[in-house]
């Protein structure tokens, strides 16, 4: 991957949140529709999407439209993608 230091600051943005560490922690047991994720936050809905847009543009998340709901995953490669992105990090530019 090599150092890109807006890729590393997009990804730590995402996780720099404690609502995004809670959907996270949310999503490590599998698939959610946005439904059941406002049902367990004490956010709104435009709030979920605000956050649920840095999560996937930080490659942490991914998400899917089903109908008129969104679905989202941790796809089985964010950890290695996370460990990549800390070790680009340690080893700087």
């Amino acid at each position: 991957m090599g150092f890109d230091a807006k890729k590393l600051a997009t990804v730590f943005r995402a996780l720099g949140d404690e609502n995004r560490v809670k959907i996270l922690g949310l999503l490590s047991t599998g698939e959610k529709c946005a439904c059941k994720l406002l049902e367990e936050l004490e956010i709104t809905q435009p709030t979920l999407s605000h956050h649920m847009k840095i999560l996937c543009d930080s490659g942490i998340v991914s998400a899917r439209k089903e109908g008129k709901w969104m679905y989202y995953s941790i796809p089985d490669s964010a950890g290695e993608y996370l460990d990549k992105c800390v070790e680009d990090l340690l080893s700087g530019p």
